[in-house]
């Protein structure tokens, strides 16, 4: 039977919210780049906390996209890797990244029109 996302129960909705989930595109552009330890993710992306970060690799991990490697070091070290599945996803992600950036000017000018339009009507 093929998926239907439409359907309340459809698993494929799971990985769009993974998809749709910021701190999750931006950890598997970052890992596409290179492996990174837990504690260089939380200083690059600014604004994520450690819980938030520590679910969403788990997130991320349990659905194959990244790798948790543990190095045997006094304290251990783990370091997160992307697996060739996060791969397939992160160039499909980077297309949104790069449509945001590019179209940015566009929806920042569109939600200034749409506010004043409110404030107008409210009036």
């Amino acid at each position: 039977m093929k998926p239907d996302v439409y359907a309340a129960n459809c698993p494929t909705r799971q990985i769009l919210d993974r998809v749709g989930d910021k701190w999750a595109v931006l950890i598997l552009l970052l890992l596409r780049e290179e492996p990174m330890r837990f504690n260089q993710l939380r200083r690059t992306i600014e604004g994520i906390s450690q819980k938030m970060l520590s679910q969403v690799l788990k997130s991320l991990e349990r659905d194959g996209l990244i790798r948790r490697h543990a190095i045997a070091t006094v304290p251990v070290t783990v370091e997160y890797s992307i697996t060739p599945l996060g791969l397939t996803l992160a160039a499909a992600v980077d297309h949104l990244r790069d449509w945001a950036e590019h179209n940015l000017k566009d929806v920042l000018a569109a939600q200034r029109r749409y506010d004043v339009q409110q404030k107008e009507e409210a009036a």
